[in-house]
């Protein structure tokens, strides 16, 4: 019976580095990218994506494709082994998660549950 291995890393797949990096140029305070989860939605959990602009002692580094990415100590339970995609369909433009972690994802597509 094979098992299946979670990586301990958070990583980016090529596009979604590539879209960070640029939105990061543009905000010159950045350090790299603040990934994060809070209560909320239909399912539990939100991802949150956003500039990080310091680090803190709750943090924990990880570096993918040249970005750095800050995750705390409270939400690296529910993000570690996650692969983060840039996806552009037409007009729209948003960020996935493939998530080893998550057991569910509400029907809008804006919270999951671990």
């Amino acid at each position: 019976m094979s098992e299946t291995v979670i990586s301990k890393n958070i990583t980016l797949t090529d596009k979604a580095a590539e879209h960070v990096k640029s939105f990061l140029a543009k905000n010159g305070a950045s350090i790299g990218l603040r990934l994060a989860t809070k209560t909320t939605g239909c399912s539990g959990y939100q991802y949150i994506v956003e500039a990080a602009e310091q680090t803190t002692d709750q943090d924990e580094i990880f570096e993918s494709k040249g970005v750095k990415i800050f995750v705390d100590k409270l939400s690296l339970p529910m993000l570690i082994g996650t692969e983060m995609d840039y996806v552009r369909e037409g007009l729209n433009e948003e960020f996935q998660f493939k998530n080893p972690n998550s057991q569910e994802t509400c029907g809008c597509g804006e919270s999951f549950s671990v």
